[in-house]
């Protein structure tokens, strides 16, 4: 297949570089301007954890492109979650039909986040990866896992489309029922760990800190009004987070979800993004709805942020 990947981020470039190690051709589509910038090579060190634990360290060269052709076989677009609405609106006239693969974080509803794109050429999935660049040079990695939306009516040759491309690099696919709810969970809990963020300064302080994630479970139930408002249902993870003492919690992910030398913890420990952006967007949406998020807010205090709420 001849796959395009929207932008060189850091989840685009670990699955790009994945499917042309099995023989798929990928090609990437950068900004104007970027192409220079970006260079024709990306210094990788990343961890391959589909068979066991492999260390991927080289350097990769890639194709980028600043227009988009129309003779690509899927496209796949992982944007910062405030970078969407304007790409679904260059996509909706530069991809043609080509299907798409929106592999996101997303708050929004599914229909609107994606407007003007055609719910019907579109699929939705999450990457089990992470990591962060710096200086043309990418440290993070990615898990076998990954998860894609059960098929919505119409929607069943691009996931058969999609499902085959995953399967044919041996990434195993998690089916998501309820990919909306799923990705409302999802994205609160992103929140929830980006307010921890914003106090400790960066993703890398944030494990340095053994109540950071005792917090975790406490921002979570701050926002369960908010999911609530806006339809969702608590999913097992959200659940199990608001039911476990804090303490435990922390305990928890301290010492087994993030234990030191995990792929988890070095995914966050790589990261070097801005935090920030999710929390804004619950908090907004609380205030609209007359919701009190004190610890969020209060996350906000001393961040540029604080003039936005």
């Amino acid at each position: 297949m001849k796959i395009l990947f929207f932008g060189r981020g850091v989840i685009s470039t670990q699955y790009a570089w994945a499917f042309e190690q099995a023989g798929h051709t990928v090609e990437f589509y950068v900004r104007k301007g970027r192409k220079e910038t970006f260079g024709s090579s990306i210094e990788l060190e990343m961890w391959d954890a589909r068979k066991g634990k492999k260390l991927i360290k080289e350097s990769w060269n890639v194709k980028l492109h600043e227009e988009i052709l129309p003779n690509y076989d899927l496209i796949i677009v992982s944007v910062n979650t405030e970078q969407l609405p304007e790409v679904a609106q260059f996509l909706s006239t530069a991809a043609g039909n080509t299907p798409i693969l929106i592999f996101n974080n997303i708050w929004q509803d599914l229909k609107s986040s994606i407007a003007p794109l055609s719910m019907n050429n579109v699929v939705f999935g999450f990457p089990g990866a992470g990591g962060g660049i710096a200086d043309n040079k990418l440290r993070g990695g990615f898990l076998k896992m990954v998860f894609l939306e059960k098929p919505r009516t119409g929607t069943e040759p691009i996931n058969q489309l999609v499902k085959e491309c995953f399967e044919s690099v041996h990434f195993k696919i998690s089916w998501v029922k309820d990919m909306q709810n799923w990705l409302w969970n999802h994205f609160a809990m992103n929140a929830a760990m980006e307010a921890e963020v914003l106090k400790r300064g960066s993703f890398p302080a944030l494990m340095n800190h053994s109540d950071s994630f005792s917090n975790l479970g406490l921002n979570i139930r701050e926002m369960i009004p908010v999911l609530k408002a806006r339809g969702a249902k608590l999913d097992t993870i959200s659940l199990l987070l608001t039911k476990i003492p804090p303490g435990l919690l922390g305990t928890l992910f301290n010492k087994v979800i993030f234990a030191k030398g995990s792929l988890p913890r070095l995914f966050v420990e790589y990261n070097n993004s801005k935090a920030g952006f999710a929390v804004l967007e619950v908090v907004r949406e609380a205030k609209q709805a007359g919701i009190p998020l004190p610890r969020l807010t209060m996350a906000f205090e001393n961040t540029e942020y604080a003039k936005e709420i």
